[in-house]
């Protein structure tokens, strides 16, 4: 059989790889769970609410200890994406250098396609969302984007603190302009989406974003605010019956929740020419 040396393990590590550079939304995630997945899992997120602050009295006693109330959360790994293809020869692909890879990255970018997909959808349904605005010119998209942040803000996220903003690109044209720093020379961060820096957020373009038949959702978050857990369960290799190739299947298997909600707001928007 041709395909009798194919290595399942590193190529799916290698499709994980590069799912990793082609995702957008992905990068924006806690993806601390991705070691903890599988068809059908739930990962327990834990969590528990802060403490009080009281105020010691020299010579009196504290109050008790308090138990903060658990605040976790659970994430299930209930997405199932695959790709199924035909390669003239697996053994023969895999001796030629960089022969095996082109045929894996059709995969990862149609699978990084797919999840870029479900996390703005996810975003999109669970997020704060502003009323339908429309944009006409460079002042209404800086103002619709400010409000953003101010919604941020006012719910304690910090200047500082790691935030992504996902446009479509025309809006991205509407906005490109307030951009604090331009990041169109640095090709690995372009690969990613990465356009630009405001406020210290970065700044990128995206196709996937969703959009209801009239508005795009873009959207402004912290890292915080969506949990995801993900990767390739299965890469197999087989001669499918009355074919002269090989082919090989591949089984991404994923899940996200958004578990800050106060950190994640939706820019409901359409272009106003």
């Amino acid at each position: 059989m041709s395909y009798e040396n194919f290595k399942p393990t590193i190529w799916s590590k290698h499709i994980e790889q590069e799912l990793s550079k082609l995702t957008v939304m992905q990068e924006d995630c806690n993806t601390s769970f991705q070691g903890e997945v599988g068809p059908g899992k739930t990962v327990k997120i834990i969590g528990a609410a802060r403490p009080s602050v009281n105020t010691y009295v020299p010579g009196q006693n504290i109050e008790a200890a308090e138990t903060p109330a658990d605040t976790s959360v659970y994430l299930s790994v209930d997405q199932y994406k695959y790709t199924h293809f035909l390669v003239d020869d697996i053994d023969a692909a895999q001796s030629v250098d960089g022969m095996m890879q082109a045929y894996m990255k059709g995969s990862s970018e149609e699978l990084a396609e797919t999840r870029d997909k479900f996390l703005a959808d996810l975003a999109a349904r669970n997020g704060f969302a502003s009323a339908s605005t429309a944009i006409a010119t460079d002042d209404d998209a800086k103002a619709a984007v400010d409000a953003a942040f101010t919604y941020l803000w006012n719910n304690g996220v910090k200047i500082g603190d790691d935030i992504s903003i996902v446009l479509t690109p025309w809006f991205y044209s509407k906005f490109k302009n307030s951009l604090s720093a331009l990041c169109t020379d640095n090709m690995e961060l372009i690969k990613k989406g990465v356009v630009g820096i405001y406020n210290g957020a970065t700044v990128k373009i995206s196709n996937n974003l969703y959009n209801d038949g009239t508005d795009d959702y873009m959207l402004v978050r912290t890292k915080n605010a969506i949990a995801f857990a993900g990767g390739i369960s299965k890469t197999e290799a087989y001669r499918p019956d009355l074919q002269f190739s090989d082919a090989v299947r591949v089984l991404d298997t994923y899940g996200a929740k958004v578990v800050r909600q106060d950190e994640l707001y939706v820019i409901k928007a359409h272009a106003n020419a």
